[in-house]
């Protein structure tokens, strides 16, 4: 169980900003704004995919910022994307911090000319740092709790 306690007025802007740059994650997702996205990593980031959220060993890793580069890439192979962050738990302590958001993703595309729309519910496990006043990931391990596909008809 969370133990909740108020945050002093640095701590509640460093929680601000760590939202703010989960946000900007899913925002440059869904825009394909690739740099964006990369810029928002420390340049030896560690990124873990778990295509099923319960093993214990990742799908897929990425260790460093320039190899994330194909991940970002890969959603141009996507019609359109739409990232809703839900709720964030955020631990702050000095310059580093850890959080979990939840996120409903929808992806639609094409396949064999017909519209397809693929929802994940995914799960972020962060890492994240304060570097020249300014927060970033620097372990980012996402959890794929769930998976539907199914046609697209709009």
């Amino acid at each position: 169980m969370l133990e909740w306690r108020a945050a002093s007025g640095q701590q509640a802007a460093d929680r601000l900003a760590i939202r703010e740059l989960i946000d900007a994650y899913a925002h440059c997702a869904d825009r394909r704004d690739g740099q964006g996205q990369l810029d928002l990593f420390t340049a030896d980031a560690y990124v873990a995919m778990f295509l099923d959220s319960q093993s214990t060993e990742p799908s897929q890793e990425f260790h460093g910022r320039a190899a994330l580069a194909p991940v970002v890439d890969s959603l141009k192979n996507y019609d359109m994307t739409t990232h809703f962050n839900g709720q964030s738990t955020i631990a702050i302590d000095g310059d580093r911090a850890t959080g979990e958001t939840y996120c409903i993703t929808y992806h639609l595309h094409t396949v064999d000319d017909q519209r397809m729309m693929t929802t994940m519910s995914v799960r972020y496990l962060d890492t994240f740092v304060k570097q020249d006043a300014r927060w970033l990931f620097s372990e980012r391990k996402l959890f794929f709790d769930w998976t539907e596909k199914r046609p697209s008809f709009t």
